[in-house]
């Protein structure tokens, strides 16, 4: 990857709105649901399930949606889908309905532990939107990255979990971009979509981060809105800002167009490429 590549200034940032937001408009449609484990979500009418659900599809969207689907699927099935009711009642008892469960590095102790975790913030905060919320507002009185307190936050519930569960949840504070936590929070933050839900409140969509995978990254810097040449969490700041100079109150509906340009077979156009490198 080139160590410098060239970056748009703002005023050319701006330019860039009406194309980015025909894109958004293109892709950010109800069929978008039934092809992305946000469906998962969209499943259920009582919101913790939603909640809950969307939780574990997120943290296991990792590599092609219709696998990840597949898998969060059968984890949802091993719940009887009642994910809210299931992680209430979990004991380890429980353990065996996850026998034989495994999607890239996760393995059924990281999904007895994950549950138990969820189990201890139902317990203690009423409600995972109430945990997400102090950990919210622990990190604006530290002056902390929101990702970082709740790592911390979330793992100090059950300090038995064993440190290989540790690294199915992102932390800042490793430099991480946070992109399946980001993508949680879009799902579950962003009003007015026909495909996020809206269904938290502790938040508002103008602090989102952009969730920052390997494809919504490459289009950003073909377009010239990301010089950084690494996936990180400076990247993800970057990236967020450049989405803020053209919706300040909604910044990371922008992943919708950087990821239908990055499936679409004809590419950026030609006259908004900036370093064309990046265009496939």
């Amino acid at each position: 990857m080139p160590k410098k590549l060239r970056k748009r200034s703002s005023k050319e940032i701006k330019k860039l709105k009406p194309f980015l937001d025909e894109w958004v408009d293109r892709v950010e449609k109800p069929a978008y649901i039934d092809s992305d484990p946000v469906l998962f979500m969209h499943a259920f009418s009582d919101r913790e399930d939603q909640l809950l659900a969307g939780f574990f599809a997120a943290t296991m969207a990792w590599g092609r949606r219709d696998v990840v689907i597949r898998k969060v699927r059968d984890l949802l099935e091993r719940m009887d889908h009642r994910p809210t009711d299931f992680i209430t009642h979990y004991s380890d008892n429980y353990a065996g309905r996850f026998r034989g469960f495994k999607h890239r590095t996760f393995k059924p102790v990281d999904m007895e532990w994950l549950t138990k975790i969820l189990q201890s913030i139902l317990r203690k905060h009423g409600s995972f939107e109430n945990f997400w919320e102090a950990c919210y507002k622990k990190a604006k009185a530290n002056d902390r990255p929101l990702m970082s307190v709740f790592h911390e936050d979330f793992f100090a519930l059950q300090p038995g979990t064993p440190r290989r569960t540790y690294k199915h949840i992102s932390n800042a504070d490793k430099k991480s971009s946070c992109k399946r936590l980001y993508l949680y929070l879009r799902w579950a933050v962003r009003k007015g979509s026909p495909v996020d839900l809206g269904v938290m409140k502790f938040m508002t969509p103008s602090e989102l981060m952009i969730p920052l995978d390997v494809h919504v990254a490459r289009q950003a810097r073909a377009l010239g809105l990301l010089s950084r040449s690494y996936n990180d969490w400076w990247a993800v700041g970057e990236l967020t800002e450049a989405l803020r100079l053209l919706d300040p109150s909604d910044p990371a509906k922008y992943d919708y167009a950087l990821f239908g340009l990055g499936v679409d077979k004809e590419g950026i156009p030609e006259q908004f490429l900036l370093n064309p490198s990046f265009s496939s």
